[in-house]
């Protein structure tokens, strides 16, 4: 039986070898220095803040270089797979407006793009090593490998399956005939021609040089379901899928030697590699790993319920990804993301820790930035699914609804208050009579309602007008405090505290609380003139 035969006998029923697959998906037509990225993830769980760094690093490396990058779907762990688990990530980037040049939905040329799939493309390759003699079967059971496991640390020796311990790299083609017809299970596994004692050098685009033994351990590269292992799986791909930078978290340094000695024995050119330090947090004294079973703010679910738009996590996690690149944002302001060219060079080699606090503070400067009617737009989007009772005000009365979100928004300074769409209601819900029903009125200094009912029955009744531009309304402010007994400027009562009852700060006070519920909003005029004085006079009259 010649080699041929042999493999045929291992792999049966395989339609193409190697030559038709590399064929079919040749290099691709890109210029000079275009890369060729590719965001991996396993349907094993849900897209969580750790894969939003890794992927947004493929887009915007492949997309600033003029390249491609591609979603593929690593499921050939099929035991660990969750249920609705590939649709699950697929609506997790179309929730979040994420799109990748190719991949399961969006199609291209270098599919399917989901690994099972790719059968019969991985087998043609392991069929391949099998005739090169770079790949055998294996036939040990669980209760061979523990002895071997057991026998490894009774002789202080690696665990693994490697030289001696590798009982079915000795078995002649005979005996693998033999138990083959005796029809007994087996999987291929890995002839690797490495030495522990030598070593390797990973170029590490982020770490720079690492030195590591050289890979000799005989993986299995075919699984007894027919799927292959990860490691293989990854090694075909990459290649077939024209890979040149392989971005990934920095978990996997340490299967480094195992690709290298896949890509080496499989004759393909070996790409780039940049493994991405983990977003971290801090519990109590210690730092570990932002983890997507322990911490909400991991899931990207989390930021959905908020209402925080992609742009602004986009902009959190560039700022995580390149040192210089807030410094650059900022003094940059007409500029986007997508004009900054990012640089592995400037990538954190350690752990990033998490900071909600910066993250929040970037979307208030984001929302500050956007106009009412933008805000309005991605406010009804996420009503719509979150908050059907505000979702029907907002759509009811859109002028209305966009002229409150304008407050304070067209300064040179505009508000920054807002950091979720979530944030919107609560901010604003005194503007709307439907939402309206304080529970309390947090006055501060004037307490006495008699003096409170005549600050509002004398100022609604001689002051108020909606003609009345800024400047004329805090001018009136000034003349009622006056007239009541307080200190028309701050600065006077300051000055002579005894000889008045206040100042005009505090006149302003009881306007906002009887109007709003709160000692603290945006401008009153504007909230005043937005109102109108029937409205304002409703809401006095009601607290009188």
């Amino acid at each position: 039986m010649n080699n041929k035969e042999y493999s045929n006998l291992l792999i049966p029923n395989v339609l193409n070898d190697t030559e038709h697959y590399e064929l079919k998906y040749p290099k691709r037509n890109l210029s000079e220095g275009a890369a060729v990225t590719r965001f991996a993830p396993s349907p094993t769980g849900f897209v969580h803040m750790g894969s939003l760094y890794t992927s947004f690093s493929d887009i915007q490396i492949a997309h600033q270089t003029k390249g491609i990058v591609y979603l593929r779907i690593e499921d050939t762990d099929q035991k660990r797979e969750l249920e609705d688990g590939i649709t699950g990530i697929i609506s997790d980037f179309d929730k979040l407006g994420i799109t990748f040049d190719e991949g399961p939905t969006q199609g291209g040329v270098y599919g399917p793009y989901i690994q099972s799939e790719r059968g019969e493309i991985y087998k043609a390759y392991a069929k391949k090593l099998i005739e090169e003699d770079l790949a055998y079967p294996c036939f040990c059971s669980q209760e061979d490998a523990k002895e071997d496991r057991d026998l490894q640390v009774e002789e202080k020796a690696r665990i693994g399956y490697y030289g001696k311990y590798a009982r079915c790299r000795k078995l002649s083609r005979e005996e693998v005939i033999n138990k083959i017809n005796n029809g007994e299970k087996y999987i291929i596994r890995l002839k690797s021609p490495g030495v522990f004692e030598n070593k390797i050098v990973l170029n590490d685009l982020i770490k720079g040089n690492i030195e590591m033994p050289e890979n000799d351990l005989d993986i299995v590269i075919i699984k007894s379901d027919g799927l292959p292992t990860y490691h293989f799986a990854h090694a075909v791909d990459d290649h077939l899928m024209r890979t040149t930078h392989v971005i990934r978290g920095d978990e996997w340094v340490s299967s480094y030697p195992i690709h290298e000695q896949l890509f080496k024995v499989l004759g393909f050119d070996l790409p780039n590699y940049a493994h991405i330090a983990p977003i971290t947090i801090k519990e109590g004294e210690t730092i570990r790993k932002l983890s997507k079973r322990k911490d909400p703010e991991a899931s990207i679910s989390y930021y959905h319920e908020m209402g925080l738009p992609t742009e602004v996590i986009r902009l959190y996690l560039a700022t995580v990804n390149n040192y210089d690149f807030e410094t650059w944002y900022n003094e940059n302001t007409n500029l986007t993301i997508d004009d900054y060219n990012f640089e592995f060079s400037k990538m954190p080699v350690g752990g990033s820790l998490f900071d909600m606090s910066k993250l929040l503070s970037i979307a208030k400067i984001y929302f500050s930035s956007l106009t009412a009617s933008e805000v309005y737009n991605g406010l009804i989007e996420y009503t719509k699914e979150y908050d059907n009772e505000f979702y029907n005000i907002l759509v009811n009365d859109e002028d209305y609804a966009i002229k409150v979100l304008n407050i304070e928004r067209e300064l040179s300074n505009p508000r920054k208050d807002i950091a979720c769409y979530k944030d919107i209601r609560e901010l604003n819900y005194y503007l709307f009579d439907t939402l309206f029903i304080p529970k309390e009125y947090e006055f501060m200094k004037i307490t006495d309602y008699s003096e409170i009912s005549k600050i509002l029955s004398t100022y609604i009744d001689n002051y108020y007008s909606d003609e009345d531009d800024n400047e004329t309304w805090f001018n009136k402010m000034k003349v009622l405090s006056a007239e009541l007994g307080y200190a028309s400027e701050v600065k006077e009562y300051k000055k002579n505290p005894d000889i008045y009852k206040g100042h005009v700060g505090d006149i302003s006070t009881v306007l906002r609380v009887a109007l709003t519920g709160k000692n603290k909003t945006p401008d009153l005029h504007e909230i005043m003139n937005l109102l109108g004085k029937e409205k304002i006079k409703q809401r006095f009259n009601k607290l009188i």
